[in-house]
């Protein structure tokens, strides 16, 4: 019996690297506290640790208007583009590397983020409970789990 426990604990041990580094249970989402909403990042990162998000890394940062555009190109023919670079660069921002275990981390925060336009977010979401408009929504949330990698990339490696 005793053997049997032993085998049992090893089997697991040398499971644990497999578990910890498979994409398949440990997705990724890139977070950024917008600066409208940088004084209410210890309630807002709190919420997001309640609803089973890991910090895997987070800074804060003073956004440049050159590196807001950058970062938002996919948004350069939109005619919010400027307007929004302008606002991300206007204060300090946190920015945060999340996971959860699951493939659905992106959806899952998008989830909790609520709509895009603050006035429409369901209410109990960081959206719905920091944001005030469409534009000025407390935080930005990766889309896909592809843009997720890229934003990752752009901030942390």
């Amino acid at each position: 019996m005793k053997r049997s426990i032993n085998i049992i604990v090893t089997v697991l041990i040398c499971l644990i690297p497999l578990v910890s580094n498979s994409s398949i249970l440990k997705t990724r989402t890139l977070a950024i506290i917008k600066p409208h909403a940088y004084k209410a990042m210890g309630k807002i990162i709190s919420k997001i640790q309640e609803n089973g998000f890991y910090i895997e890394n987070i800074k804060s940062y003073k956004l440049s208007l050159s590196e807001a555009r950058v970062f938002y190109n996919v948004h350069a023919s939109r005619p919010f583009y400027e307007n929004l670079c302008k606002m991300m660069s206007s204060g300090r921002i946190v920015i945060m590397e999340l996971s959860k275990l699951g493939s659905h981390t992106v959806e899952d925060f998008r989830k909790l983020l609520g709509f895009t336009d603050s006035t429409k977010a369901q209410k109990g979401t960081i959206r719905a409970e920091f944001g005030k408009d469409k534009q000025e929504n407390a935080v930005h949330g990766s889309d896909s789990n592809e843009n997720a990698e890229k934003e990752i990339n752009f901030f942390f490696k």
